[in-house]
């Protein structure tokens, strides 16, 4: 198979030796422009959940899916997107994936029961896996020397404020408007790009490039069968029938995932980078932190709304110091990685998180929320915010610099796989809360959360790598 990291190398020699391309700054705000409508749609929904399951009648098992079918299909197509890139040029898949994620949204806006709100979501999640690799191919090749690292610093630093600019921005808009802007919001701004952009991007002959569809169709089947057979689990029992069979059919389609990568002439994963041990410690630290991460908004938002009878606005506000401390982790994360190494920045990073869940453990139907709740959030965020950051480094630096770019499609796709995974357990194990408003469903899953921060804390310390990461520069997608 071709080596996306071979090909980005190989991409930016051509670049360094190439014409600037004109009016590359005004294409770079675009492109994070665009960037952001993703990063935010992660965030952004779990404030309105409230207000959409009121309009539209949602249980909590459709609830699940309005989070987690985004995510799925967003993580789960991001490789094929990125090889689809390769092979008919970046910018007609990154404006593919603009018009696709961009008529989504209209779609997901105007739902008017679950089956269009769904739908809108699924296809929200396929136009990111388009654009955002196709947009990190374009930004990467885009500029030389000091400007592309000023111009990849730029796009990295839109993911923390994506996920802290989402829970106000919807909390405001739910509360305003209504839920239905959360998704109309994206619609200017994409009509935006489809106008602007094709004057602004580069035209480059794609390279010739097989797509590895059966591929990319079994390890997102295998693990929406998996996040159902969970979600399931919460209504039915995990020894029914309705549970177990997912569950096995979840494990036979990624047994046929690894049969076919392993044959491919062109897989979308490169399995024997689970051989490497920093590639599976940095994924095993992405899967945990974004899982843990991504279950406590959803479950924050819906306890804060559903049990304590909070607005939207005043919900968005709560959580808002919780995003900054994750951005606080992430940038404590990165200077402590380089001081003391991953191992250590790792297993603090989890104790902190498993400290911070422990007063989620105690939440009542009426002790306050500024004592309780937003401490422990925001303590547990901090501590996820430096093992984001671990797991980056250590999967992109401690391997050889020609396979920086495969740890980088694993660890991102285990980013976005990981949320979808952690909302459908927490959902499970709070189902008696979600449905019934019993405040013992919300302190099951918050104890399984501090259960899961600490046991991954003795396993970080067994499995990550000792020593300092050198960075190699690679890009990541977010």
């Amino acid at each position: 198979m071709s080596h996306p990291r071979r090909t980005a190398d190989a991409e930016h020699a051509a670049a360094s030796h190439a014409p600037a391309v004109p009016r590359r700054w005004l294409m770079l705000t675009l492109l994070c422009l665009a960037q952001f409508m993703l990063i935010l749609d992660i965030t952004v929904v779990n404030v309105a959940l409230p207000g959409m399951a009121a309009d539209l009648h949602l249980g909590r098992e459709t609830l699940t899916w309005v989070v987690t079918a985004y995510t799925l299909c967003f993580g789960g197509l991001m490789l094929l997107g990125g090889r689809l890139a390769d092979a008919i040029g970046a910018h007609r898949t990154l404006l593919a994936g603009v018009a696709v994620f961009t008529g989504a949204s209209l779609v997901t806006g105007l739902a008017t029961g679950a089956p269009m709100l769904l739908t809108g979501r699924v296809f929200q999640g396929i136009g990111a896996a388009l654009l955002s690799p196709a947009a990190l191919s374009i930004v990467t090749t885009s500029f030389r020397g000091e400007e592309r690292n000023k111009a990849l610093g730029v796009w990295a630093a839109i993911g923390g404020t994506g996920s802290a600019v989402g829970v106000l921005l919807g909390g405001a808009l739910t509360a305003g408007p209504g839920w239905e802007w959360v998704f109309y919001i994206n619609v200017p701004v994409g009509a935006l790009a489809l106008v602007a952009l094709p004057a602004l991007l580069p035209r480059r002959t794609p390279r010739p490039a097989r797509l590895d569809l059966p591929g990319a169709a079994l390890v997102t089947t295998g693990t929406g069968s998996l996040i159902y057979g969970l979600v399931k689990a919460g209504d039915t029992g995990w020894g029914s029938a309705g549970a177990v069979l997912p569950l096995l059919g979840a494990l036979v389609l990624y047994g046929a995932f690894a049969a076919v990568e392993r044959t491919s002439r062109a897989s979308l994963m490169d399995l024997r980078m689970f051989t490497r041990r920093p590639v599976v410690a940095g994924a095993f630290l992405m899967l945990v932190a974004t899982a843990l991460l991504i279950a406590f908004f959803f479950l924050g938002s819906v306890y804060l709304q559903q049990l304590r009878g909070f607005s939207p606005l005043r919900t968005g506000l709560v959580f808002l110091p919780v995003a900054v401390a994750t951005g606080i982790g992430a940038h404590l994360g990165s200077r402590l990685v380089g001081r003391i190494g991953s191992r250590p920045t790792a297993v603090a990073g989890m104790v902190i998180a498993a400290g911070g869940s422990v007063p989620l453990t105690w939440l009542s139907a009426d002790d306050s929320v500024y004592a309780g709740l937003l401490p422990g959030l925001a303590i547990a965020s901090l501590g996820l915010g430096a093992v984001f950051v671990t797991a980056t480094t250590t999967a992109l630096a401690m391997v050889a610099h020609e396979e920086a770019g495969l740890a980088s499609g694993v660890v991102n796709t285990f980013h976005e796989v990981g949320g979808s995974i952690g909302v459908a357990v927490m959902s499970t194990v709070a189902a008696a809360g979600i449905e019934h408003g019993a405040v013992g469903g919300f302190t099951d899953a918050f104890t399984l959360g501090a259960v899961a921060a600490a046991a991954s804390a003795l396993v970080a310390l067994a499995l990550v790598p000792r020593g300092k990461p050198q960075t190699t520069g690679g890009p990541h997608v977010h």
